[in-house]
């Protein structure tokens, strides 16, 4: 491993550091994600309509990236880097410290966030810094493995504890062991000493009118994303009543079955062509959504609270295929700075739509039912699939 390590990164290079502070921020990030629905479920007592507006908070920072990065253009990635990653700390002490009131703990999770979108950017800049010429892409891969193995560490952390002790006095001390891990990963992040520049493409919006149809997409995709990403499990854990350990295994499942299903995911982008896959994708997406909300009406609440975690995990799948509009644009891109500046603006824009659909979703649910909110989002996914059968495709197969 450290031979072929060696083969992609440059020799005295930052990567060590740079990974090992991956591996435990994901760790981390595992013990957090695995307690958090839960915690505002059973003890904050966050309702649909205020678990809404908890992702609103959560995703402002996303929204606000441009203009963050914009105020800090002078400071190096890897400034910019250990600058996310205190944030992130001091996101995760507050929220092991404080009471469980709301206001306090959507300021918690607003913190974290901003740190974490700080560094989202600068994990891949310094990847791609710190490798060799024409291994970026192995760098990045590496990177996503470090990443996703750490994630699924913490998942089974979290599902051991709760098989052993099912209790909501664990969800502190999962915060607080998660606060360790990221003060750990800090302190290691604080070994980075080079002074790589920040990649320009992510402090400016870039808009041209060929990439029209790419915006569009990123409206349709980031929409239908935040129901899920949002209301998923916490389908899973108020209307069917799934603990933390319950939650913690599927996320470890849908895990595993995204580290296994990217490369194939990959291939059939390159194989049938980007349309093909975002046409196909979204019409998954209605069968999904479907069983998602009415598996209570065809079925036992036992065995639709089953078929509702399989389609979790399948919806976790299909978003790979959001890999495809990243594709599209480079097709379409006169040179890769024009494709790096695009997709910075396509992620905006989708963080803009996706901060007001967790909003709407939450009052849809709260008012109108579970069914009415996987409605909604099939017909967006009918929407994207339509609006993407009309651009012009280097598919393989008969579909233009």
């Amino acid at each position: 491993m450290m031979k072929k390590l060696n083969d992609i990164f440059k020799q005295g290079a930052g990567y060590k550091p740079l990974f090992l502070s991956l591996l435990l921020s994901a760790i981390g990030f595992g013990l957090y994600k695995g307690v958090i629905d839960n915690y505002m479920a059973e003890v904050v007592k966050v309702d649909e309509f205020d678990r809404g507006v908890t992702e609103f908070f959560r995703e402002v920072p996303g929204l606000l990236l441009v203009l963050i990065l914009a105020v800090f253009y002078r400071s190096s990635a890897e400034k910019m880097y250990k600058m996310g990653m205190v944030i992130m700390f001091g996101g995760m002490l507050l929220q092991t410290f404080i009471s469980p009131v709301k206001a306090m703990v959507i300021l918690a999770i607003f913190l974290y966030s901003t740190g974490e979108h700080i560094q989202l950017g600068m994990k891949s800049t310094l990847s791609l810094e710190y490798s060799k010429e024409g291994s970026g892409g192995q760098a990045l891969g590496y990177q996503s493995a470090t990443y996703q193995i750490g994630n699924l560490l913490g998942y089974l952390a979290i599902l051991g504890a709760f098989s052993i002790l099912a209790s909501t006095g664990l969800f502190k001390p999962a915060f607080g062991v998660a606060a360790v891990f990221f003060g750990l990963a800090m302190l290691v992040s604080f070994q980075l000493k080079g002074k790589s520049a920040t990649d320009k493409s992510k402090s400016r919006f870039y808009f041209r009118k060929k990439f029209t149809k790419y915006y569009l997409l990123e409206v349709f995709y980031g929409a239908r994303k935040q129901v899920f990403l949002t209301f998923g499990p916490y389908v899973l854990i108020l209307f069917y009543g799934a603990d933390a350990g319950v939650i913690s295994l599927l996320f470890a499942i849908s895990a595993v079955a995204c580290f296994l299903m990217s490369p194939v995911v990959g291939r059939i982008i390159d194989r049938l062509g980007y349309k093909f896959v975002m046409i196909s994708d979204t019409l998954i997406l209605v069968i999904v959504c479907f069983f998602y909300g009415y598996a209570h009406h065809l079925f036992s609440m036992q065995t639709a609270f089953i078929v509702c975690c399989v389609n979790y995990v399948l919806d976790s799948v299909i978003s790979l295929a959001s890999m495809a509009s990243n594709v599209y644009v480079q097709d379409i891109s006169d040179s890769k700075d024009e494709m790096r500046a695009t997709i910075s603006t396509g992620i905006s824009v989708n963080h803009l739509i996706t901060i007001f659909i967790a909003l709407l979703g939450g009052w849809v649910w709260s008012t109108l039912g579970i069914e009415t909110l996987f409605l909604v989002s099939a017909i967006l996914g009918l929407c994207n699939s339509a609006f993407a059968a009309t651009i012009k495709g280097r598919s393989k197969l008969a579909i233009d």
